[in-house]
């Protein structure tokens, strides 16, 4: 992706499923995976794929990280009015301490998956597989960079991206002194700041070596 042109994440892994006969082919992917607090989120997205004006419609969709939060919010809205089904699911601080982060994401996305109103036949998963009990080895497809490459996985990006994002705005209510409006839990130099002046609190991955470095008591 060339700096600064946003490009309109492409529909040729849908249609070579939709080829092979799956017809509801969702879009999985994850947001917040790097982050030193608050949960890990992910959605599911299932597109009307067949939609021959579907590329022009979702114009712009694309990585989540490529694009403003104003704009973000702006294709969250024409994602949730197109698709067939849309989903999130999160996995919580306190999850991810127990059962690690690479688990915890793979929770999140089979919550997401499982919640949506119509099951999928077909995923598309951003550089990860999940278990088979959510849905068969055969019937998913992980893509490295699928949010850059997959409309599908780009517009679950999106989801969940602002799903986090206002989940860690009202953290931010609760937890003024670590200023999560603005960084959203990642290791900012703001972030780092406020760790070493209050410590971490309950919202904090205390598992992660970062934080791990400035636990004290409150």
């Amino acid at each position: 992706m060339a700096r600064g042109v946003i490009t309109t994440a492409g529909l040729e892994f849908e249609r070579e499923a939709y080829a092979q006969g799956w017809r509801l082919i969702a879009g999985v992917d994850e947001a917040g995976r790097g982050a030193w607090a608050g949960p890990v989120a992910a959605a599911a997205v299932i597109l009307p794929v067949e939609r021959e004006d579907l590329s022009t419609v979702l114009a712009g969709v694309t990585d989540s990280k490529a694009l403003s939060a104003e704009r973000r919010d702006e294709l969250a809205a024409r994602i949730e009015e197109i698709a067939l089904s849309w989903a999130v699911g999160r996995a919580t601080n306190v999850e991810i301490d127990e059962k690690g982060i690479i688990v915890a994401t793979q929770l999140a996305m089979e919550r997401a998956l499982r919640k949506l109103e119509i099951a999928p036949d077909y995923v598309l998963i951003d550089a990860m597989s999940l278990a088979e009990t959510v849905i068969p080895a055969d019937r998913q497809r992980r893509i490295i960079k699928g949010d850059q490459r997959s409309l599908s996985i780009a517009a679950a990006s999106i989801l969940a991206k602002v799903y986090r994002d206002r989940f860690m705005l009202a953290l931010d209510e609760q937890y003024p002194e670590y200023g999560f409006a603005w960084h959203k839990g990642y290791g900012t130099r703001q972030h780092r700041e406020e760790l070493t002046a209050h410590g971490p609190c309950v919202a904090h991955r205390h598992s992660f070596r970062p934080v791990m470095s400035w636990k004290q008591l409150l």
